[in-house]
């Protein structure tokens, strides 16, 4: 069994460049030059969603170097898909808080959306200035002004409804959450999402986890026994 949405938490970045006498910053883009791997190995086994957390909404805290290094590469990484866009079947989507960041990247972001909407290979989305807590805030505002200006009643806020105001509305929940880096923690992503999501962990940092480790994490996926809070006969 071949999960259908595969979440990655792509931890490890940083200490993979310190541990080499490198910045962090060179582990980070060490780290996007394996999600380029792994995203042609995601649609080779089949998976048709491929979610990564790229910045939380609490990566600002980091030395600003870090955060200006990783906000100057994630504009190269969407650039290359641009460039590359005719090469691939690959659809482009990005989720998050976007009000924060550079107008350019967003004008970036839309054009790939744009350009890619009508593909039908895997789906890659980028949780950028994300954040599990800050999703469901947002969309609990969104429905507080529908209730406030009349559009819906209270009583027709059912988690279904819930689910349609979140960033993910247009996606499945994941099936699986891969957490790299050494790390058995969520870290404030896919709060909602995850209720049912089966979670792997990897001691390896990101850079290092590789297209085996990701045949590893589906063949851990395919042994599951899914119940979704019920039990089978």
């Amino acid at each position: 069994m071949i999960p259908a949405h595969v979440a990655i938490i792509m931890d490890g970045n940083g200490r993979w460049g310190k541990k080499r006498l490198i910045t962090r910053n060179a582990g980070h883009k060490a780290g996007a030059q394996n999600l380029r791997v792994l995203t042609e190995e995601a649609e080779k086994i089949g998976i048709k969603f491929l979610t990564v957390f790229a910045f939380s909404t609490e990566n600002w805290t980091r030395p600003k170097d870090e955060v200006d290094g990783l906000m100057r590469l994630i504009p190269e990484y969407i650039q290359q898909y641009i460039d590359e866009n005719n090469k691939n079947n690959m659809r482009f989507s990005v989720i998050g808080d976007l009000t924060r960041l550079d107008s350019n990247l967003c004008e970036k972001i839309n054009n790939l959306e744009t350009m890619t909407k009508n593909k039908t290979g895997l789906h890659l989305i980028v949780a950028l200035n994300y954040g599990g807590r800050d999703d469901i805030v947002r969309a609990a505002k969104k429905a507080a002004y529908m209730i406030k200006k009349g559009d819906i009643e209270p009583e027709q806020i059912d988690a279904s409804f819930f689910c349609g105001l979140l960033d993910t509305a247009r996606f499945p929940d994941p099936d699986m959450l891969i957490r790299t880096g050494n790390e058995s923690r969520i870290s404030n992503f896919f709060l909602w999402q995850s209720a049912y999501t089966e979670i792997y962990f990897s001691e390896k940092l990101f850079p290092d986890f590789n297209v085996r480790d990701l045949r590893d994490a589906v063949a851990f996926f395919s042994g599951r026994d899914r119940r979704y809070g019920g039990v089978k006969e």
